[in-house]
């Protein structure tokens, strides 16, 4: 492979670390924020909404794109991918779970905001070691040579996913 493919591969690991950096970061603000939410403020909720669209959209980018580039480069990464899109799914349950109850927390307090803090400090303690196990196995395949063409804008680009008020 030429050596821009091989730059372009180790500067696409340093996204996806990065990618996930941002992730965990929006994680700990709406933990930290759940404290300070006023009645009537939706904002937290609407944050949480968004949030679940966001690490939604990067995991579906990964499973639909990122993995199928990588597995026609790489097939011997065939049982790390299946072990990452199985958490994929524990996540996205999870998600369903976090997103039922900032629904339902919208314009809430007390037991409501409790549940969703529940959900997200088990969210958090699986995404940590989701993505540490993914960074450790999918960034050494892309910096061997890995190419992302046509898939990683919705692993790494977060900016205007808002999830709409309903």
């Amino acid at each position: 492979m030429a050596s821009h493919n091989t730059d372009r591969a180790a500067a696409l690991s340093l996204q996806l670390s990065q990618a996930h950096q941002e992730l965990r970061s929006r994680l700990n603000d709406l933990r930290t924020g759940l404290g300070r939410r006023h009645l009537g403020d939706d904002t937290l909720a609407m944050r949480c909404l968004a949030f679940c669209d966001a690490l939604t959209t990067h995991h579906e980018g990964e499973d639909d794109r990122m993995f199928a580039q990588l597995l026609r480069e790489r097939p011997d990464l065939a049982e790390t991918v299946t072990k990452l899109v199985q958490d994929h799914g524990l996540i996205a349950s999870i998600l369903t779970q976090v997103r039922e109850l900032a629904d339902r927390a919208l314009g809430a307090r007390g037991p409501e905001l409790e549940a969703i803090g529940r959900e997200l400090d088990g969210l958090a303690a699986i995404m940590e070691s989701h993505f540490s196990y993914e960074e450790r196995a999918i960034g050494e395949a892309l910096d061997d040579g890995g190419d992302g063409t046509g898939w990683t804008e919705p692993v790494f680009r977060f900016e205007g996913q808002v999830r709409p008020a309903l």
